[in-house]
């Protein structure tokens, strides 16, 4: 799998600051929505060829079931994808899905659910459980774990609540990049790392926030996982950049875990941005291999 090499870790860091910067002046949904759509066409090519793509059709969206061309082991990943809730789509989401699906030796499935503000909570939501449930309908002897991205990964943890909530059961592990999980913005560290976090900024957030919540508070639980019942969950592994406005989402997050008497792990990878797995650097490509062990694991 291609890696890209460690000497663009500042390029792309000043890249990103530069389009935060130049974001402030723009419709950040938009802008976002165009940034994701470019990224995840060129980013696909890196993996081309080495993955096969279903596309399937659950109600009002659409997902990608991805098969690996060598190898393939029990079980599916369910990969949510992140941006804000209010933006990404099928091919950003199939890019890392992609990857997922190359490195584990897994079936993927990539749902593009629904996006605020067209479709506020719980849109997201339902979509992630109506994926969830097609896979236990399809492969019904096998086993199912989640990996999320940034607002996909606080998802992945909303849907374990809302799983338990519908009485179906778990999944087997849960790998959570740069989550977020509380969309109350409450985290010192949206102020600690305000100028070292290349990607993201607070006013950003509060317009994802506010379009996705809408008529809903956003401290509740299925919204911000990190003030939900967490007992009962699944093992997580949970990454985020040391530099992220994001990371007390993380840090947080696996302190709420432990409390709830769940198996957690946090890596912080000091001095990196918003879900630096996703540009698959050769510097963190042990961090992509360790994911890809515990999932395997999971679905053995």
């Amino acid at each position: 799998m291609p890696q890209m090499p460690d000497k663009m870790i500042p390029i792309l860091r000043n890249a990103m600051r530069m389009f935060r910067d130049d974001n402030e002046i723009m419709d950040p949904i938009k802008a976002e929505r165009m940034l994701m759509g470019l990224s995840g066409g060129i980013m696909e090519h890196l993996v081309e060829g080495r993955v096969k793509r279903e596309d399937v059709f659950l109600h009002e969206f659409k997902a990608a079931l991805l098969r690996p061309s060598r190898r393939l082991i029990p079980g599916t990943v369910l990969y949510l994808h992140g941006g804000g809730y209010c933006t990404g789509g099928l091919e950003y989401a199939t890019w890392f899905g992609k990857l997922i699906a190359a490195t584990v030796g897994a079936r993927t499935l990539c749902p593009a659910y629904r996006l605020a503000p067209e479709h506020p909570f719980p849109a997201a939501l339902e979509d992630a459980l109506k994926a969830y449930r097609y896979l236990l309908e399809r492969y019904p002897e096998e086993k199912i774990t989640l990996m999320g991205e940034s607002a996909g990964g606080g998802l992945c943890f909303a849907l374990c609540l809302r799983l338990k909530e519908e009485g179906l059961p778990q999944p087997e592990g849960v790998v959570a990049a740069s989550p977020w999980t509380d969309l109350t913005l409450s985290g010192a560290s949206y102020e600690i790392n305000r100028e070292k976090d290349p990607s993201l900024n607070r006013e950003k957030l509060v317009i994802f926030a506010d379009s996705y919540a809408r008529e809903t508070a956003t401290d509740f639980p299925l919204c911000s996982p990190l003030f939900g019942d967490l007992s009962g969950l699944p093992e997580s592994r949970i990454y985020v950049g040391g530099h992220e406005i994001l990371l007390d989402d993380s840090v947080k997050m696996a302190e709420a875990l432990l409390k709830a008497g769940c198996a957690v792990s946090l890596t912080v990878a000091e001095e990196m941005w918003h879900v630096y797995l996703f540009y698959n650097l050769r510097k963190f490509r042990g961090h992509i291999l360790e994911i890809a062990d515990f999932l395997r694991s999971k679905l053995a």
